[in-house]
């Protein structure tokens, strides 16, 4: 929260129709949750989008640095010695991991022991440390482009529309966070992009939710109608005989 205030955040939201995403994930067997689906896209798009993959570090002078690839940082509530917080954890290379194997490492950071998650072994231990070496090693950590990226990710993630609500106005020192409100029947949800202003321009960012939507229907229910179609085929063609 200290180094997120710091940041001229600006946010920019579209109302999308993912019915096509919808009608894929409903023909899979185990339906990935949507956290997932939209982590791939988003990643997919800053595959195409440079901006989405730099960032504004101040070491060794003010200047943009940008990622080779993504490096998703996703919130996860846990709890924790009787009390609920919020963990990070982290997931490098998003666009070239399958939506199976993304979806085993998100259930893994929800459901696995907390003492058992690096990232959040790590986390617990820093939150110890005394508030003023806290402070410079984030300061370092969130100002040197390669640690950066390394530590905390380029990208973050934080949702609540599985509790039904959303939410407005995220803090987070990357140059994005991105989430999207509860998904209707129909297929319609909004989607926020809230983005570093010193890193990106508002009119970038709404071209950017307008391809998000199309890579959630394309590429993302191409991959998960594939998955679909090969289980079906490995199933095989039920055999009868006749009486």
């Amino acid at each position: 929260m200290r180094f997120s205030i710091g940041v001229p955040r600006v946010t920019v939201q579209r109302h999308m129709n993912v019915r096509p995403l919808q009608a894929a994930r409903m023909m899979q067997q185990s339906k990935p949750s949507w956290t997932v689906l939209f982590l791939k896209g988003y990643a997919l798009l800053s595959q195409e989008i440079p901006d989405l993959r730099r960032a504004y570090i101040k070491f060794p002078r003010p200047q943009l640095y940008e990622y080779p690839e993504s490096v998703a940082s996703i919130a996860h509530e846990r709890e924790h010695d009787g009390e609920r917080i919020v963990l990070l954890s982290s997931i490098k290379g998003v666009e070239r991991r399958s939506i199976t194997e993304l979806e085993a490492l998100i259930h893994a950071a929800r459901s696995r022991p907390v003492q058992e998650i690096k990232e959040f072994r790590r986390a617990l231990k820093f939150a110890r440390m005394p508030a003023p070496l806290r402070w410079l090693l984030m300061w370092l950590g969130l100002n040197i482009g390669r640690q950066r990226g390394r530590r905390f990710g380029t990208f973050q993630l934080s949702v609540y529309s599985g509790l039904g609500a959303e939410s407005l106005n995220p803090l987070s020192p990357l140059t994005t966070i991105f989430n999207y409100g509860p998904i209707l029947a129909d297929g319609s949800v909004t989607v926020r992009i809230h983005y570093d202003h010193r890193v990106m321009d508002g009119a970038n960012v709404a071209r950017a939710l307008e391809r998000f939507e199309r890579i959630l229907n394309g590429e993302v229910a191409s991959e998960l109608n594939g998955a679909a179609q090969q289980s079906g085929t490995m199933a095989g063609p039920a055999i009868g005989t006749a009486t």
